[in-house]
């Protein structure tokens, strides 16, 4: 890898991302609307004295599935693109690697993921008074992590989808099983022995875990760090298979 080119890579995007407003919309508004629209969901129930909210428990696990959830679908058909625009192709007889694009990319809407993340924790704790133990620059933390996590899930199954069409039929194969056994419907120790098997090896499982230690602890515990530790993890490895698995162009 060359550091200037992956620079380089990430100026380049996010100075098209600046003037597509739309896409911009996408990533920083629309998760906030969501999360929004959750809120008033849970706005009339009735609780006994000292109950949390279904929005304190809810809303804080959405921070995390609507970042990873937006940033998947931008990043994947903005890499596809490029590849049907011959941009990827123009930029790979260049000297730059395969990696640097793909680090480039994960860089430059890592940052938008950090933005988007900041905007939607703000308007939970801010607007919508989420009550939790935790930090909420730890919640902040988490979310980044799993937004990073949907770009990197992006660009590698961009590599595997000919339109765009096909790229958003991706979400019901990588995306939903994960939100439906990471834990938010149904407690995973509750699940048959197979849903369980499959959900502890899934990325979203992780961060649904660590946002749960964030809510029951005042203090950033070891299987907090643990978590966080292990998505990082898969970030890089994904991002390490999309470079290996990365065409010039859409045949």
């Amino acid at each position: 890898m060359n550091l200037l080119m992956m620079l380089a890579t990430t100026r380049r995007v996010l100075d098209q991302l600046r003037h597509d407003h739309r896409s911009v919309a996408l990533i920083l508004v629309v998760p906030a609307l969501l999360l929004t629209a959750v809120y008033f969901l849970f706005e009339n129930e009735t609780l006994p004295p000292g109950v949390p909210r279904t929005f304190d428990r809810v809303g804080l696990m959405m921070l995390a599935i609507f970042p990873f959830v937006v940033m998947f679908l931008v990043t994947s058909i903005t890499m596809l693109r490029e590849r049907t625009s011959g941009t990827l192709e123009r930029l790979l007889t260049t000297p730059i690697h395969k990696a640097d694009l793909l680090f480039g990319y994960g860089l430059a809407f890592s940052i938008m993921a950090a933005l988007q993340s900041l905007v939607a924790t703000a308007v939970a704790y801010w607007i919508f008074g989420l009550d939790i133990k935790g930090s909420p620059w730890l919640v902040v933390l988490i979310a980044v992590i799993n937004a990073v996590l949907g770009v990197a899930l992006g660009l590698f199954c961009s590599a595997f989808a000919r339109t765009e069409f096909q790229a958003v039929q991706f979400m019901p194969v990588v995306v939903v099983p994960q939100i439906l056994l990471c834990g938010l419907f149904v407690a995973r120790d509750r699940m048959n022995e197979v849903l369980e098997a499959v959900s502890n090896v899934l990325p979203l499982t992780f961060s649904v875990d660590a946002l749960q230690e964030i809510a029951a602890n005042a203090d950033a515990t070891g299987q907090l760090w643990q978590d966080a530790v292990v998505m990082l993890v898969i970030v890089l490895g994904v991002l390490v298979l999309a470079s290996l698995t990365l065409r010039r162009r859409t045949a």
